[in-house]
């Protein structure tokens, strides 16, 4: 179907941050699918574990136990301090677990039509449950009617929760990315998310972390909201923990993680042991290889050295991020840089109109970041330049 507007490309192999297509050229990926191949394409540890995997047992029914999912299960609730785990096969489906704890944690306290507030510029999946909690007209358009439980408040400003909080006593929980990927890279501030930790404690409602697209070392921690020394009730997690392969996870503590019970939720082929096996590869070489720490000392160097060369330029509205994420907001809406940078042999993303995401592997090598910023840089300006150069109407 015609839903992506795809670029005239075809791939058919990866090595590290580079892909290449069927005519045999070859181009940097600064996004890495989005954020999914953390470790690079084709990461040999990786594949070993998902060859040997297969030759073991590729699925078996939720209803048995298996070794992999167990192990993988208690790697992350340890990663996390969580006290169990919902596997599942995406970023959405995680996120529907979540909302699904949230409100039947609300029903078992008696509260009727029970509602989450949700951050303004938030993104967190296109199922019909996740675009209602997500706040872009653009992808809610056209599906409406939406569910009217999520209400959407003001980012890093916590009088809009709190007001939102008076006005809406039927409240259960708060769902925040604290790094919104699809929202424009913006960065939610440390106070800010120890006062919504505080007032999830005041209320006795649960505080969701999406960790879909920051989480798996991508922040410069494992989880983008260890930065601020919160704890959440439930995080939710995919992209990044299976470099590839589909898995999300829905982790969760306290009254949250027993709120569930036997029949409540499931998935035919969520943690099944080919997805768990491959899963267990990526978070043990994320930890031993300390990818998180490399990201953070990394995404501070980027960032840094864009801001030098790139802030204070009349077509640069602002340049922002944390650990290997970070947006280059330009002034105008700019998707014709993307096949603009292709043509050079580069890969790019543009979100909220106007911001350059860049997200690029975890194993990306020193020469690898210098190369990415000079591409940047140059492409940038050389859009710029055209663009300036174009008659105005």
């Amino acid at each position: 179907m015609n839903t992506y507007g795809k670029l005239p490309v075809a791939f058919e192999s990866g090595d590290g941050c580079w892909l290449y297509d069927t005519d045999g050229n070859k181009y940097f990926d600064t996004f890495m699918g989005v954020a999914v191949s953390g470790l690079g394409y084709s990461n040999v540890n990786v594949n070993k574990a998902i060859k040997d995997q297969c030759s073991r047992l590729i699925h078996c029914s939720n209803v048995f136990h298996s070794v992999p999912q167990q192990k993988l299960a208690d790697k992350l609730c340890t990663i996390a301090n969580m006290d169990s785990a919902f596997f599942c096969n995406s970023g959405a489906e995680a996120n529907e677990a979540a909302i699904k704890i949230a409100r039947k944690y609300g029903s078992d306290k008696n509260i009727a039509n029970p509602c989450i507030l949700a951050l303004e510029g938030g993104f967190h999946g296109r199922t019909l449950a996740t675009l209602s909690a997500s706040s872009n007209p653009k992808v809610r358009q056209g599906f409406a009617p939406l569910s009217d439980a999520f209400i959407h408040i003001a980012a890093n400003t916590i009088t809009a929760t709190s007001d939102a909080l008076a006005t809406h006593p039927n409240t259960v929980a708060i769902l925040i990315e604290c790094i919104q990927g699809e929202g424009g890279l913006t960065v939610l501030e440390d106070q800010y998310l120890k006062d919504l930790r505080a007032l999830c404690d005041e209320h006795q409602i649960l505080l969701i972390v999406d960790e879909i697209q920051t989480g798996n070392g991508r922040s410069g921690k494992y989880f983008a909201y260890q930065h601020a020394g919160i704890e959440p009730d439930i995080v939710t997690s995919a992209k990044g923990l299976g470099n590839g392969f589909p898995i999300g996870v829905c982790l969760a503590k306290g009254l949250a993680a027993s709120t569930l019970t036997p029949g409540s939720h499931g998935s035919t082929f969520g943690g099944n042991p080919l997805a768990c096996a491959t899963a267990l590869a990526v978070v043990n070489e994320i930890e031993e290889k300390h990818l998180s720490k490399r990201a953070d000392e990394l995404g501070r160097y980027i960032l840094s050295t864009l801001q030098e060369a790139l802030q204070g330029a009349e077509y640069i509205q602002d340049i922002r991020g944390k650990g290997l994420m970070i947006g280059i907001e330009m002034t105008d809406p700019c998707f014709a840089l993307v096949p603009l940078a292709k043509e050079k042999g580069i890969l790019l993303n543009v979100t909220s109109d106007k911001v350059i995401r860049l997200l690029p592997a975890l194993t990306i090598s020193d020469e690898e970041v210098e190369f990415l910023i000079d591409a940047v840089i140059q492409i940038i300006r050389l859009y710029a330049a055209d663009d300036r150069a174009k008659p105005r109407a």
